[in-house]
């Protein structure tokens, strides 16, 4: 079975907004910025509607954009994480060696995002926003002492994201919006074959598929100065299809014997992923004609991520399961604005994110998530009364990330695929953002 291919016209418009890649950098598997404007308070902005992309963030606030608006921007990450082995161990008790190592996130990382906005009437306003919501990209390697959970992974996601908004009166505004996401995965692992005597193996799975959702948003406008914001939007169930293939040459002559008795040999794959659903209430407060204050609250169904179940076509060649049992979470925004001139605008914020990831022993290598800060700076500078520029930087802390994941599957199993290891150690990370974003009305 091939791999389906994207589209003429997706292609196309994959190249409009550039290659799409990324790194797990937000809670749970989620990219982490949209908007180079909402970086720059820390995404505590979700409530100002100051260009195109509330389309993400909020489609109501579209109700508030004039004439016809563009945004597009570039979203720099330079990740820096490094792991520290514990006793990692096969599935029989003895030590996988390979020791901590580091170098396997990627060097950067740049992500685009595309949106525009065109007021049909005083009422409507429709927009297409083009963004990249969720990413991951790790290569450990063929000898690091985890290799029998993972060796790599590659998550790649594209949204887009048509909306519209309708503003009732002077005080309500309601926005609503589909999105068509493509998604593309590549998974490895090592393959214990020490119960043959031989070295390692690997095992493989790249698929990609198409999932379809929606979006919900509401603006409230209580006075002038202040405004506030409730947005929702939904998960999307993705069914991965593609290609499994085994490397079992480590097993020297007992590769038959291997296939005969585990039925490790090439065949069709799928898994099914559940992107979470996530609510936010949001709000703006203009202070004085200099300082405005904002803050966004936002809750993520990460719970429907409770493991990963990889199916094979092959008769007889159990799931591979990745646990993970996440729970639901939460992300605190605080930011602000200040005017410095008709200009500039200069943004700061700060944000708590909680990683779902609930304990040691149900973290995985594909994703050594935990608790982080966002501390985050930007500006906004006018090139004329049409045109503007956004920058923003944010450093990100990370909690230091301890791991002790037992694969439940031992590798002479049939009814499940699996090496049975554990892999013991943590992980210390922390990441830098640097955004540029262009924005025109017209």
């Amino acid at each position: 079975m091939k791999l389906k291919h994207l589209s003429q016209s997706v292609m196309l418009m994959g190249v409009a907004v550039g290659a799409f890649s990324s790194t797990a950098l937000a809670s749970g598997y989620h990219f982490g910025s949209q908007s180079v404007s909402a970086q720059g308070t820390a995404f505590a902005n979700g409530a100002e509607a100051a260009d195109a992309s509330t389309i993400f963030y909020n489609p109501a606030g579209m109700s508030r954009l004039t004439g016809d608006n563009f945004s597009g921007g570039l979203t720099l990450v330079v990740p820096d994480s490094s792991y520290t082995d514990k006793g990692s161990k096969t599935n029989e008790s003895a030590s996988t060696g390979g020791g901590s190592t580091s170098g396997y996130a990627p060097d950067y990382v740049v992500a685009p995002s595309f949106y525009a906005t065109h007021q049909i009437n005083d009422k409507w306003t429709a927009g297409l926003g083009v963004f990249v919501p969720f990413g991951a990209e790790l290569n450990y390697g063929q000898t690091w002492a985890g290799r029998y959970s993972l060796e790599s992974i590659k998550l790649e996601t594209l949204n887009f994201n048509p909306s519209v908004s309708y503003k009732l009166d002077d005080h309500h505004a309601f926005g609503f919006g589909v999105s068509a996401q493509y998604m593309k995965a590549y998974l490895s692992k090592a393959v214990d074959l020490s119960v043959v005597g031989g070295s390692d193996g690997q095992a493989s799975l790249s698929a990609d598929g198409w999932g379809f959702g929606f979006n919900l948003g509401y603006m409230y406008q209580l006075d002038d100065a202040t405004r506030f914001g409730v947005a929702y939007r939904s998960n999307i169930r993705q069914k991965l299809d593609g290609q499994a293939y085994w490397d079992l040459r480590g097993a020297g002559s007992f590769v038959s014997i291997i296939q005969n008795n585990f039925h490790h040999v090439n065949s069709d794959g799928t898994v099914t992923v559940d992107t979470p659903e996530s609510i936010s209430v949001n709000g703006f407060h203009k202070l004085n004609d200099k300082v405005d204050l904002m803050t966004d609250l936002t809750w993520t169904r990460h719970s429907r991520m409770d493991q990963i179940d990889i199916k094979f076509s092959q008769p007889g060649e159990g799931d591979l399961v990745i646990k993970q049992g996440w729970r639901d979470t939460f992300k605190l925004s605080l930011g602000a604005n200040y005017h410095y001139s008709d200009n500039l605008l200069l943004r700061t914020g700060v944000a708590w994110d909680q990683s779902p990831v609930k304990n040691a022993d149900e973290t995985h290598p594909a994703l050594p998530d935990s608790d982080r800060y966002w501390l985050s700076f930007g500006a906004n500078y006018k090139l004329s009364k049409q045109s503007s520029i956004d920058f923003a930087y944010s450093y990100v802390f990370f909690k230091n990330a301890n791991i002790n994941y037992t694969d439940g599957c031992s590798p002479t199993s049939t009814t499940c695929t699996g090496n049975g290891e554990t892999t013991t150690g943590s992980y210390k990370t922390n990441l830098q953002f640097l955004g540029l974003q262009y924005n025109y009305s017209f």
